[in-house]
């Protein structure tokens, strides 16, 4: 179960806690505040456990793309420490972050695909750049498209898509290459309802698999359809909403 701390006295010192023996995401005591003297978070501890599945909620604003952040190094904690699979990133740096990177697979609200690419060559594109051989790039691309339902669109382009199924086509590219964990950044934000559901089904049947699951959302009828644990920030402070 994912475990949340909010605004209590905390022992933390420069040097981390050992993350509990089962989580696989450990924020302690972070902060984060940007150079204009926006507070994105303040003081949030958060233990998730690996093969939990989080929806982390809350108005634009909030601090929820900002924790995911944290999460892949592209942002750096002011105070506290973020822990990702036996990593501590408030010091990672160089090869180390960009190994530890290969262990988190990244969906965006936007997609971001190369519009030239195909499916197939942009779900590719992540292991082309790992440097994997041929053979294996090809003997995981079937199963990773299979999961999202696209097998048979393998050799469109984006734009003869749907922004539901440009969405499906940037999650395989976040699974192909297998990563124990997956961070979705507002999935379905610019998608309809139908669409959306697609989209949190098919992360459910990843995370029945073992990938541990974190979804930023402002969309609250999804949250209840899926029944899985809630956090929420607000004004950068984090919560666990009653009921």
């Amino acid at each position: 179960m994912t475990q949340v701390f909010n605004g209590q006295p905390s022992s933390a010192t420069n040097r981390a806690s050992p993350a509990k023996a089962d989580a696989i995401v450990s924020l302690q005591s972070v902060s984060k505040t940007y150079e204009n003297g926006s507070k994105a978070l303040v003081d949030v501890s958060l233990d998730i456990k690996r093969g939990d599945f989080l929806f982390v909620t809350g108005p634009s604003g909030s601090g929820k793309s900002t924790l995911l952040k944290l999460l892949y190094g592209e942002e750096r904690a002011n105070q506290g420490d973020v822990l990702v699979d036996g990593c501590n990133l408030t010091t990672l740096r160089g090869d180390r972050l960009s190994q530890l990177r290969r262990r988190i697979g990244i969906v965006f609200q936007d997609y971001k695909l190369i519009p030239r690419r195909t499916v197939m060559e942009n779900v590719a594109f992540v292991l082309w750049a790992q440097g994997l051989p041929r053979k294996e790039i090809h003997r995981r691309l079937q199963p990773a498209l299979k999961m999202v339902g696209l097998v048979h669109k393998a050799d469109c382009f984006p734009d003869q898509l749907s922004g539901g199924e440009q969405q499906r086509v940037s999650i395989a590219r976040a699974i192909v290459s297998t990563p124990p964990i997956l961070l979705a950044d507002e999935p379905t934000g610019n998608l309809d309802p139908d669409n959306s559901w697609q989209v949190i089904k098919i992360l459910k049947k990843l995370n029945s698999v073992g990938i541990t699951v974190i979804v930023t959302t402002h969309d609250e009828s999804l949250i209840r359809l899926s029944n899985h644990p809630t956090v929420q920030l607000r004004n950068g402070y984090l919560y666990r909403p009653k009921g």
